[in-house]
């Protein structure tokens, strides 16, 4: 056991870092869309061709973090996304094998549909197999199909979710199992995690009250919004945590080649050149974002060129700035 945390990957007072979400690849750019449609891949499908050599790549160049949702069930009618495909935890198994620096993080497992105990042990396996840099975002879930084909009672999910979360703090520490609210001595979950225990993120609102949240949670992932918005949550955030807990949120970014290129607004993000990026990323770190985990699919460019360029002219000017405001 370690007792540095994954966070600390991710976490940095004073600055904010970046990340990159799963799938990689440009497939909701038009030029993606026709290529897709030409090679006879359903729609919502990610190309997973050069996912390896790409987060290998991101790795390399800084990108603290990779995160990957969690979508057990192609719904093609609803919504029409299958995530990063694979299941969330052998994927991060692979992943713990291909990286050896950059946090993993999920965003998010949904809690419900699994049982406690399993999620324990896969996330356990994961932070062992990867060296304590696990970071498990969790959530509630918003998809009801998935609920049914598992026997399962979708409006029960806020509650499900809280025990799932008291059984892992538990079930990850020395002292036995918890059974029917008693912990068994003789019963044990190997592996045990290499942190003191797995930080646990909450993405969306998991059906919970903020204060409940606070209370048990070491992060907050939250949708992309305006830089209005994300003050008004890192701050009530901040105050609710003691300043604790990490505010970390996703941005879909097409990165103009041209670097004078004006920001303009796209589903999720923003479409503009790397000086406006810089500036913009720069405001969502002044307004309380310690981490920003970015989404490269609607790029018009290819996804390797604009990892180069995020690490190039805007990762460490940021980085700078944000320090020199620090100081």
């Amino acid at each position: 056991m370690t007792n540095t945390s994954a966070l600390d990957l991710i976490y940095v007072p004073g600055r904010m870092t970046l990340g990159i979400e799963l799938p990689l690849d440009n497939d909701w750019s038009p030029a993606g869309e026709a290529r897709r449609a030409a090679s006879g891949r359903p729609r919502g499908v990610p190309d997973l061709s050069a996912q390896t050599d790409l987060v290998r790549k991101a790795e390399d160049l800084g990108f603290s973090a990779v995160w990957m949702r969690d979508v057990p069930i192609f719904d093609q009618v609803n919504m029409g996304d299958a995530g990063s495909v694979h299941d969330v935890f052998v994927l991060l198994g692979y992943l713990a094998g291909i990286t050896r620096r950059m946090a993993l993080g999920t965003a998010a497992v949904v809690l419900p549909i699994r049982h406690p105990m399993m999620t324990a042990k896969a996330a356990a396996s994961v932070d062992v197999l990867s060296g304590g840099r696990l970071i498990l975002g969790v959530a509630s879930g918003d998809r009801p199909v998935e609920y049914p084909l598992l026997g399962l009672d979708f409006e029960k999910r806020g509650e499900t979710f809280r025990q799932a979360v008291d059984y892992f703090r538990a079930a990850w520490q020395p002292g036995g199992l918890p059974v029917d609210g008693e912990r068994v001595p003789q019963l044990d979950l190997l592996p045990r995690p290499i942190q003191p225990t797995i930080p646990l993120v909450v993405a969306g609102q998991a059906r919970q009250e903020d204060s409940w949240l606070a209370a048990h949670m070491d992060g907050r992932f939250v949708y992309p919004s305006g830089v209005h918005r994300l003050r008004s949550q890192a701050a009530g955030w901040a105050e609710a945590t003691a300043d604790r807990a990490a505010f970390i949120s996703a941005f879909h970014l097409d990165l103009d080649s041209d670097a004078f290129a004006p920001l303009a607004p796209i589903r999720f993000g923003a479409r503009g050149g790397r000086r406006a990026v810089l500036a913009h990323f720069q405001a969502l770190a002044d307004a309380g974002v310690d981490h920003l985990a970015i989404n490269i699919r609607q790029s018009q460019r290819a996804p390797a060129e604009v990892l180069d360029e995020i690490a190039s002219d805007i990762m460490p000017a940021l980085n700078l700035s944000s320090a020199v405001k620090a100081a």
